[in-house]
């Protein structure tokens, strides 16, 4: 054993610094990853919107220009993801050739009707969603809006 040599460990002081650059990136990196999960989120649903709105125009065509009543009827096989990437159900609303929906129609800030065939839509992170854009509810949804010209979140929709 040598005399001259000791053990030499970390002190209180190098301790704290590593914990603080620890905490540090942690209070840099988290909510970074969280703004990712959100925006991953509100992507997959305007994509499954896309998709959604393909296969009711699809089978509003074979048909016989008769619209699916309801989000169930084009799900055959399963391979329609129906639920948004927060767990709620997508919202399907036919508007053409059904007068009697029109005011249920989603609407801007005008009051007007944002589609003139059919309102599909996410109710986003909340699950809660008003008729009128405005409304706070509904700020966070991801919409299809002029019959499809516009799929986002409803808080960017611009007549």
């Amino acid at each position: 054993m040598e005399s001259g040599s000791a053990a030499r460990g970390f002190t209180l002081i190098e301790l704290m610094i590593a914990v603080l650059i620890v905490g540090i990136l942690s209070a840099i990196a988290v909510p970074a990853y969280q703004n990712y999960l959100t925006e991953n989120k509100e992507t997959t649903a305007i994509s499954d919107i896309k998709v959604i709105e393909l296969r009711i125009k699809a089978f509003t065509l074979e048909n016989g220009d008769v619209p699916p009543p309801d989000l169930a009827s084009l799900n055959a096989g399963n391979l329609l993801s129906l639920i948004d990437p927060w767990g709620n159900p997508y919202r399907y609303l036919q508007i053409y050739g059904a007068p009697g929906n029109l005011p249920q129609a989603r609407r801007d800030h005008n009051l007007v009707p944002i589609n003139s065939d059919f309102d599909l839509y996410s109710m986003g992170p909340d699950g809660q969603s008003v008729k009128p854009l405005t409304g706070l509810r509904s700020r966070d949804d991801i919409i299809r809006a002029n019959d499809g010209a516009f799929i986002g979140k409803a808080s960017t929709y611009d007549p």
